[in-house]
Protein backbone atom coordinates (compact mmCIF):
# COMPACT_ATOMS: atom_id res chain seq x y z
CA UNK A 1 0.00 0.00 0.00
CA UNK A 2 1.56 2.93 -0.76
CA UNK A 3 0.51 6.28 1.66
CA UNK A 4 -1.92 8.81 0.88
CA UNK A 5 -1.24 12.36 0.01
CA UNK A 6 1.50 14.02 2.25
CA UNK A 7 -1.60 16.55 4.35
CA UNK A 8 -3.74 13.40 5.43
CA UNK A 9 -0.62 11.61 6.47
CA UNK A 10 1.45 13.94 8.34
CA UNK A 11 5.26 14.09 8.63
CA UNK A 12 5.62 10.55 9.72
CA UNK A 13 3.90 9.50 6.26
CA UNK A 14 2.18 6.15 7.96
CA UNK A 15 0.51 3.38 6.40
CA UNK A 16 -3.21 3.23 5.98
CA UNK A 17 -4.74 0.28 5.38
CA UNK A 18 -7.57 -0.56 2.54
CA UNK A 19 -10.86 0.23 5.08
CA UNK A 20 -9.17 3.53 6.31
CA UNK A 21 -8.45 4.62 2.76
CA UNK A 22 -11.80 3.87 1.71
CA UNK A 23 -13.15 5.31 4.13
CA UNK A 24 -10.99 8.98 3.69
CA UNK A 25 -12.06 8.95 0.12
CA UNK A 26 -16.02 8.57 1.27
CA UNK A 27 -15.44 11.54 3.90
CA UNK A 28 -13.56 13.27 0.79
CA UNK A 29 -16.37 13.03 -1.52
CA UNK A 30 -19.30 13.29 0.92
CA UNK A 31 -17.45 17.20 1.87
CA UNK A 32 -17.10 17.87 -1.77
CA UNK A 33 -20.81 16.97 -2.03
CA UNK A 34 -21.42 19.58 0.50
CA UNK A 35 -19.46 22.24 -0.88
CA UNK A 36 -21.00 21.66 -4.64
CA UNK A 37 -24.14 22.19 -3.15
CA UNK A 38 -23.01 25.40 -1.74
CA UNK A 39 -21.73 26.23 -4.23
CA UNK A 40 -25.04 26.06 -6.12
CA UNK A 41 -27.24 27.88 -3.13
CA UNK A 42 -24.86 30.90 -3.33
CA UNK A 43 -25.72 31.14 -7.23
CA UNK A 44 -29.58 30.84 -6.15
CA UNK A 45 -29.03 33.54 -3.57
CA UNK A 46 -27.12 36.17 -5.85
CA UNK A 47 -30.09 35.14 -8.02
CA UNK A 48 -32.43 36.34 -6.08
CA UNK A 49 -30.67 39.17 -4.09
CA UNK A 50 -29.66 40.34 -8.44
CA UNK A 51 -33.43 39.88 -9.10
CA UNK A 52 -34.47 42.35 -5.76
CA UNK A 53 -32.05 45.09 -6.76
CA UNK A 54 -33.09 45.12 -10.24
CA UNK A 55 -36.23 46.22 -8.78
CA UNK A 56 -34.73 48.42 -6.31
CA UNK A 57 -32.96 50.11 -9.24
CA UNK A 58 -36.43 50.77 -11.19
CA UNK A 59 -37.83 51.76 -7.74
CA UNK A 60 -35.30 54.57 -7.42
CA UNK A 61 -35.53 55.38 -11.13
CA UNK A 62 -38.77 56.02 -11.16
CA UNK A 63 -38.33 58.32 -7.41
CA UNK A 64 -35.68 60.14 -9.03
CA UNK A 65 -33.95 58.84 -5.75
CA UNK A 66 -30.00 58.33 -5.58
CA UNK A 67 -28.53 55.74 -7.14
CA UNK A 68 -26.46 55.56 -3.59
CA UNK A 69 -27.35 55.47 0.17
CA UNK A 70 -24.39 56.41 1.65
CA UNK A 71 -25.97 55.78 5.58
CA UNK A 72 -27.11 52.66 4.38
CA UNK A 73 -24.41 51.61 2.80
CA UNK A 74 -21.64 52.47 5.71
CA UNK A 75 -24.46 50.09 7.78
CA UNK A 76 -24.45 47.29 5.83
CA UNK A 77 -20.33 47.07 5.60
CA UNK A 78 -20.88 47.42 9.72
CA UNK A 79 -22.76 44.61 10.08
CA UNK A 80 -21.38 41.74 7.81
CA UNK A 81 -18.05 43.43 9.15
CA UNK A 82 -19.85 41.97 12.44
CA UNK A 83 -21.44 39.26 11.12
CA UNK A 84 -17.96 38.04 9.71
CA UNK A 85 -16.08 38.84 13.05
CA UNK A 86 -19.07 36.65 14.33
CA UNK A 87 -18.82 33.54 12.32
CA UNK A 88 -14.45 34.19 12.65
CA UNK A 89 -14.77 34.69 9.15
CA UNK A 90 -11.69 37.18 7.36
CA UNK A 91 -13.62 40.57 7.19
CA UNK A 92 -11.68 41.55 4.56
CA UNK A 93 -12.73 38.87 2.71
CA UNK A 94 -16.73 39.56 3.44
CA UNK A 95 -15.77 43.15 2.58
CA UNK A 96 -14.44 42.86 -0.58
CA UNK A 97 -16.77 40.14 -2.30
CA UNK A 98 -19.30 42.63 -1.00
CA UNK A 99 -17.89 45.49 -2.72
CA UNK A 100 -18.21 43.42 -5.91
CA UNK A 101 -21.84 42.73 -5.78
CA UNK A 102 -22.34 46.45 -4.94
CA UNK A 103 -20.18 47.32 -8.02
CA UNK A 104 -22.34 45.19 -10.08
CA UNK A 105 -25.50 46.55 -8.54
CA UNK A 106 -24.51 50.15 -9.67
CA UNK A 107 -23.27 48.70 -13.05
CA UNK A 108 -26.87 47.45 -13.43
CA UNK A 109 -28.71 50.76 -11.99
CA UNK A 110 -26.85 52.57 -14.75
CA UNK A 111 -27.76 50.11 -17.22
CA UNK A 112 -31.19 50.53 -15.92
CA UNK A 113 -31.51 54.01 -16.16
CA UNK A 114 -29.96 54.01 -19.37
CA UNK A 115 -32.85 51.98 -20.84
CA UNK A 116 -35.38 54.20 -19.34
CA UNK A 117 -34.01 57.28 -20.74
CA UNK A 118 -33.42 55.45 -23.97
CA UNK A 119 -37.20 55.39 -25.03
CA UNK A 120 -37.84 58.89 -23.51
CA UNK A 121 -34.97 60.51 -26.08
CA UNK A 122 -36.34 58.58 -29.08
CA UNK A 123 -39.40 60.56 -28.25
CA UNK A 124 -38.65 64.18 -28.60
Amino acid sequence: MGSLAPCLCGPDERKVDDTEKSDVEARLESNRQTLDNIDAALVYIFAERFGCTNATCVLKFEYNLPPLDRAREEYRYARLRGLAKENKINQNFVEIRMRFVIDQIIQRHNEIAGEHEAPQASAT
